[in-house]
């Protein structure tokens, strides 16, 4: 409805925005609230003018208001005032207001704010406010020349000039974070007007040495690139200088940005992309035991700039390299990557610059032994490095550099000098390279180099599992577990995996003092025997290895102390119950009643919202739709023929499948309420033709049921539900409220506070005098 109707039939608004400037004591939340309110109601222009009448605005947002007053310390009200202008500014009027009351310059001074936030929303209210004012000329015109621009316009604008021909860097920043903000968000014909004055004044930054501002001169022209390049006059060449002007290190994003483009000149996406190459190429040229082949973009090697970058210091050089093979990391999935990609000069470079980190490399030039006297157990670099290396992994190389690659993989997870993030990271790069391997044509299994590197392999694992640093054996069993997903079918790997010791380690390790390696071993050792690969016992007189596991993870989920491993354990149930597990199987029954017995004990949520899931799991499987529709979709499934709906309920009666569902469903954790309500919607929805409801609600328990669950809503859940017969739970789920109660949790945990009538109870307690007005507020 109209703000104006609602301020005139509800005066106390208006005599609260007046209470609230008259008042010496009035807290920052609410001056900021109060703030807010009058920008909403003055964003209509007939209820600005009404507002103007009383002369409020001006006293609120101008001179005479919170500007002057001790509260202008507070950034709540510094923002509040930001926050009211930005709703304010919405038609010719506020403009006026803006330019007559000074707003506009406290706003500059604001760019400068020590609150960041308050400082970030002082330069989009700029944008806001000049894209305002140049709606109205910029329409019906291709572009209108600087002396048509409004006044408010004309000022931002002459701001921003001052700011870019400041010698002070915090006031260029300021200037190219507005114009950044300016081309990524307004798209009216006057940004090319906009562009063409002040286009010079940004490439007059690149004559400066240092360039100033150089992070926010790259955001602003990558911001101008992606919003209309062909509309920019100049635009392209402005980018090829700065990729000139700017250091190795300071180039480096604007590079990425570049080829990130979908339209961009084929000259500036080389020039971009030997930008990015010449870090590695100088490390290639530097190591090199004799001239290497050609193969690097050309102009990538030999750029004296980045050459002294690297060995001006560690630091620059670590920095420097860490960029660069992080920029061509995120460069090398895209589609629009350059073509051709340098895949071997790339892969030779990850590998040479490992091995120039371990000091296994012997550069015979001086810069490559300076390099390497740099480099040597820079873990930050390794990491880096080896990040790159799993990228490249999407692509092939020659065999003779995959065999280096494994073999600097290999160097990695053996060196006692590794920390543990740069195993982490070995672990992870080696994962990818092994899944990447080709497959030999018309064999199923892995193929010969994969075997042989997985026999040197395994005997190393099983030492990391060993490590006295819990870190590393977590990352050994997190490799461990993906191998095995990935590979627990293929003949070869079974075989090098059972002949080895680390089947035993890692169910050693579900003793493991540190919960995260406990967590890790249970989630290893369920992969391991869903494909049977368990550690088995030596004599034949043990058969129940595997149940003995079964019966180990219930421990676990019953008795551990910390919620890691409890957590995994139900992540492993769960798994083995929709995966059709031999122990799992057998007695499925069973199984289920014990781990939702002990779910249901635990304090930890996420155990109890992993209890709903596998109790779907089991749900969907007595229903016989194993893998049946997610039963968060809108649609409902359909329902499910009477005779196996009835079975099946007598079966969730007897694991105690509802008195767990139902106390989940008031549980104080949001999440565990939500599972709950929707596992209980899918299956009223399954459970529609069944039974009578008068013959159900004649229950004779069906009165203490429903006393029970009305006690548990209120938060006391010590009286247990009970059995229930199939008929009462078919009442049951008629006769709860699921939607309501599902609306209720999809609420946000704050929309109490947040609702109108928790405005105007503010509203109310800021002016209290104000009693004879509560009617009207509410």
């Amino acid at each position: 409805g109209s703000s104006l109707l609602l301020l005139q039939e509800n005066p106390c608004l208006v005599e609260l925005l007046f209470h609230v400037l008259k008042s010496q004591d009035l807290s920052s939340r609410i001056l900021s609230f109060s703030l807010r309110l009058a920008g909403i109601f003055a964003a209509q222009e007939n209820c600005f003018q009404y507002l103007q009448q009383g002369e409020l605005l001006p006293m609120l947002f101008g001179e005479v208001g919170p500007l002057g007053g001790a509260a202008w310390t507070a950034p709540a009200v510094r923002s509040g005032w930001i926050q009211g202008l930005r709703t304010l500014a919405q038609h010719p009027s506020a403009l006026r207001f803006l330019a007559a009351c000074g707003a506009v310059d406290t706003i500059f001074s604001l760019q400068g704010d020590p609150s960041l936030f308050v400082a970030s929303a002082a330069g989009q209210l700029l944008v806001h406010i000049l894209d305002l004012a140049m709606r109205g000329p910029a329409e019906g015109h291709r572009s209108p020349q600087a002396c048509d621009w409004p006044a408010c316009a004309q000022k931002i604008v002459g701001h921003i000039e001052d700011s870019l021909c400041s010698t002070a860097v915090p006031q260029v920043t300021q200037a190219l974070s507005v114009l950044t903000t300016a081309f990524g968000h307004c798209h009216g014909l006057w940004t090319q007007g906009l562009w063409v004055r002040l286009s010079p004044l940004v490439a007059r930054l690149l004559e400066k040495d240092p360039v100033p501002a150089s992070h926010s001169l790259v955001d602003l022209l990558l911001s101008v690139a992606r919003s209309a390049p062909s509309s920019y006059r100049g635009l392209w060449e402005t980018l090829a200088q700065t990729l000139s002007h700017l250091s190795p290190t300071q180039a480096g994003p604007l590079a990425l940005g570049i080829l990130k483009l979908q339209d961009c000149p084929q000259a500036l996406r080389t020039q971009a992309f030997g930008i990015l190459l010449q870090p590695l190429a100088c490390v290639l040229e530097a190591a090199a035991q004799a001239p290497g082949p050609p193969g690097l973009l050309e102009g990538a090697a030999g750029n004296s700039m980045t050459v002294d970058t690297l060995l001006s210091s560690k630091s620059a050089c670590v920095g420097l390299l860490c960029c660069a093979l992080a920029h061509l990391g995120l460069l090398q999935p895209l589609p629009q990557r350059p073509s051709p990609w340098p895949q071997a000069p790339l892969l030779g470079a990850a590998v040479t610059i490992l091995r120039l980190c371990s000091g296994s490399a012997a550069p015979t030039s001086d810069v490559g032994s300076r390099l390497c006297a740099i480099l040597v157990g820079c873990g930050r670099v390794q990491r880096a490095a080896l990040d790159f290396l799993g990228a490249l992994s999407q692509g092939t190389g020659p065999q003779e550099l995959v065999t280096q690659v494994f073999s600097v993989l290999l160097e990695y997870l053996v060196s006692p000098e590794s920390s543990s993030m740069v195993l982490k990271k070995a672990f992870q790069a080696t994962l990818r390279w092994l899944l990447s391997s080709p497959k030999t044509p018309g064999c199923c299994d892995l193929d010969p180099h994969t075997q042989l590197f997985l026999r040197e392999l395994l005997p190393v694992l099983q030492k990391r599992l060993c490590s006295p640093c819990w870190e590393v054996r977590d990352s050994g069993l997190e490799f461990l577990t993906q191998m095995t997903r990935h590979w627990g079918g293929q003949a070869g790997f079974r075989q090098a995996l059972l002949a080895s010791e680390v089947p035993e380690l890692t169910k050693q390790l579900l003793r493991d003092p540190e919960s995260y390696v406990r967590a890790s071993a249970v989630t290893a050792t369920g992969q391991l025997s869903s494909w049977g690969l368990c550690a088995t016992p030596a004599s034949p007189e043990c058969p129940g290895a595997q149940q003995s596991l079964l019966v180990e993870l219930l421990h676990i989920l019953s008795t551990d102390s910390e919620g890691f491993p409890r957590r995994a354990v139900m992540q492993v149930f769960t798994e083995w119950l929709r995966d059709g597990h031999a122990d799992v199987a057998e007695d499925a029954e069973r199984f289920v009643a014990g781990v939702l017995q002990a779910a249901s004990r635990d304090l930890d949520w996420e155990v109890r919202a992993q209890g709903l899931e596998l109790a779907l799991v089991f749900l969907e499987q007595l229903l016989g739709q194993r893998g049946s529709r997610c039963p968060y979709a809108v649609a409902l499934p359909e329902t499910a023929p009477p005779g196996v709906l009835a079975q099946a309920l007598q079966v969730l009666c007897r694991v105690q499948l509802f008195e767990f569902a139902f106390r989940a469903l008031f549980d104080c954790d949001r999440p565990v309420a939500q599972k709950s309500c929707d596992l209980l919607l899918f299956l009223r929805a399954k459970a529609a033709p069944c039974g009578s409801p008068q013959e159900a609600g004649d229950s004779p328990n069906m009165a203490s049921v429903e006393a029970t669950l009305q006690r548990w809503q209120a938060g006391e859940q010590g009286q247990p539900l009970g059995y229930l017969e199939p008929g009462a739970v078919v009442a049951l789920l008629r006769s709860v409220d699921l939607e309501g109660l599902r609306d209720t949790l999809a609420e946000s945990s704050d929309h109490v506070e947040k609702s109108p009538q928790s405005l105007l109870q503010d509203m109310l307690a800021a002016v209290g005098v104000l009693g004879e007005n509560e009617a009207d507020c509410y």
